[in-house]
């Protein structure tokens, strides 16, 4: 498949035939099952990511062979037009997933895995790959090829950035058990590592500086490395001051985001799920 996909991709034909779509249907379904991934872990990459090109490139070329077509279940109630190869994804009781009423959106092309839990409004686009009993909370965007580990809780109206082009870049990776506050928002192919918990309204990308207060560092991104987050850290949102004669005058700042400390057993206590909500 993956040299099928790429070969279609990088030489597109004058018409989609039959056999096309059943390639693309094949590599969709994959998606939705989480036997491919848009990307995986990798020891030697900085961060243990690595993106796979391939994928992404697979995700495109379903925008570029479906058609604009009417999905609406009542047309003049509630209008629904997209491409016909991303239509909303089929689940049943047998996924054991909780969508609970009231407008959320599930994207075709996307794992979500046994356990999770999606409160409305929330999306989650194509190419995201959301672990178990992971909750994704009411306004939260899950972007797409976005990679969500395992128990962790994506708070109300934090947005999870999505890449799709180009398609070497990293997406967003948040691992497993970490703690995402409302209001918060992960961009640029950021990496939280395993039990890391964010304050509310905690800002990350590429341009925001991070300082660990217990390490004494700054942590960045780099040409060569997205940002990455340690395990078990404590991140709230900061500012840092500027130094330039006019900024100095207006006493202006700048949005930094601070490592506060390190998770503990009271950490654990406040941001445990309530086995209940399952």
């Amino acid at each position: 498949m993956h040299t099928q996909i790429e070969n279609l991709f990088d030489h597109p034909p004058a018409a989609y035939t039959a056999e096309h779509f059943a390639l693309f249907a094949e590599f969709k379904h994959a998606l939705n099952r989480g036997t491919i991934r848009a990307a995986i872990p990798d020891p030697s990459a900085p961060g243990g990511w690595r993106a796979e090109p391939w994928v992404k490139k697979g995700i495109l070329l379903g925008f570029r062979m479906g058609q604009i077509v009417d999905m609406s279940i009542e047309t003049k109630k509630q209008p629904f037009f997209d491409k016909s190869t991303y239509p909303p994804r089929y689940i049943t009781t047998t996924d054991n997933i909780r969508v609970v009423p009231g407008g959320s959106s599930i994207r075709d092309g996307s794992f979500i895995a046994r356990g999770v839990i999606c409160m409305p409004p929330m999306f989650v686009n194509v190419g995201a790959y959301v672990d178990e009993n992971t909750m994704i909370d009411s306004h939260a965007l899950i972007g797409s090829c976005a990679q969500i580990g395992k128990n962790c809780h994506i708070s109300a109206a934090s947005q999870i950035g999505g890449v799709l082009e180009p398609v070497g870049a990293l997406p967003v990776i948040i691992e497993d058990h970490v703690m995402v506050g409302g209001n918060s928002g992960v961009y640029e192919g950021t990496i939280i590592k395993k039990r890391a918990v964010l304050g509310t309204g905690t800002i990350l990308n590429r341009s925001i500086p991070v300082y660990d207060l217990v390490r004494e560092q700054v942590l960045t991104a780099t040409d060569d490395s997205p940002l990455i987050i340690p395990e078990d850290a404590i991140v709230v949102p900061g500012s840092r001051a500027l130094t330039s004669e006019p900024a100095a005058k207006w006493k202006l700042s700048l949005q930094c985001a601070v490592i506060v400390k390190y998770r503990d057993a009271k950490t654990d206590s406040r941001v445990t799920l309530e086995d209940i909500l399952r």
